[in-house]
């Protein structure tokens, strides 16, 4: 009897101790899962994806037409360059929803304009060119514009004057200059015109030196000729225009409609794509409608064709 009465209370122990250890590990486990859901909803919500030691916030601006497969690479990796640097960043993808010719500089100029309560510094950024070398730095860049795909390190750009790819400049400035011209449709020479207003307003531009690396091994790049071919025809009118020193269009004039904001989720790297519509004068640009006539650039020319990465992704509406 006595024995009986040991093992059941035994056995009552055995089962109260493995119910309250089961308990405490089932809080802990929501107590993880509602962590990562808080900082997971710290990330999508907004703003930036972490928490520098540094005061200033970097929106990474991305002009985009039907690029979605170097998107896949860009986003996940870029996230990654980024987080090991230390910076606070978000990442904007500004998609061309309409039926006109690409238009970089516009997008770009919405890019900073929908960040503007949120950064004090952009990085315009195509989303083909990846940088290899860490020591290329997406840091504040202090007094002057920092041009991080410099033309003795950009695989395909050497002009003394390129000033494309990947360009790091204080929102200040940015503003300054009155951003970028809304007059070039098509691919090409906004960059070009950027550059004249930033040597009217006496800021120089900066650039890595003393990289360890050059032209072979600085940075990835992700476009291919084969799969889709550069817009650059020029009309007679963009040909008079194309090397003039556009003043008056720029951020203060950009015209467009906002379609919707999404998230966009690739492999765990976020950011926020804005469907835009630009607006276009035809009297004023009438080159912004489409063309047949595509002939591809030197550039593009000396591309070699990349390999599609496949990435599982997710989106969803804001």
């Amino acid at each position: 009897m006595h024995l009986f009465t040991f093992q059941s209370r035994y056995r009552v122990l055995v089962i109260f101790v493995t119910l309250l250890v089961n308990s405490i590990l089932t809080l802990l486990s929501y107590y993880y899962y509602s962590l990562c859901l808080q900082i997971d909803q710290e990330v999508t919500g907004g703003v930036y994806d972490i928490t520098s030691s540094g005061s200033h916030k970097l929106a990474v601006l991305v002009p985009f037409r039907d690029r979605f497969d170097e998107l896949t690479q860009f986003l996940p990796y870029m996230t990654h360059f980024l987080r090991n640097q230390g910076i606070s960043f978000t990442i904007i993808v500004i998609n061309q929803a309409d039926k006109y010719r690409f238009n970089r500089a516009s997008l770009i100029n919405i890019g900073a304009m929908v960040t503007a309560n949120e950064s004090d510094y952009l990085v315009i950024h195509d989303v083909d060119l990846l940088p290899l070398n860490e020591e290329l730095s997406y840091d504040w860049p202090m007094e002057s514009p920092f041009h991080l795909a410099a033309p003795w390190l950009h695989p395909h750009y050497h002009y003394e004057n390129f000033l494309g790819g990947i360009l790091v400049i204080t929102r200040q400035q940015f503003e300054q200059v009155n951003g970028m011209s809304n007059r070039f449709w098509g691919w090409g020479r906004e960059d070009d015109e950027f550059h004249k207003r930033l040597i009217d307003a006496k800021l120089s531009v900066h650039r890595p030196m003393h990289i360890r690396t050059g032209t072979d091994n600085s940075f990835r790049n992700l476009h291919s000729i084969y799969r889709r071919q550069r817009d650059s025809h020029k009309s007679d009118r963009q040909k008079e225009l194309q090397f003039k020193r556009d003043f008056d269009t720029g951020l203060s004039d950009v015209s467009y409609e906002l379609i919707r904001v999404q998230r966009l989720t690739i492999d765990g790297a976020i950011c926020r794509v804005y469907h835009v519509e630009l607006e276009c004068d035809l009297d004023e640009t009438p080159f912004c409608e489409k063309s047949d006539l595509l002939t591809p650039s030197n550039g593009d020319r000396r591309h070699l064709e990349s390999t599609t990465l496949k990435e599982k992704w997710r989106l969803n509406e804001i």
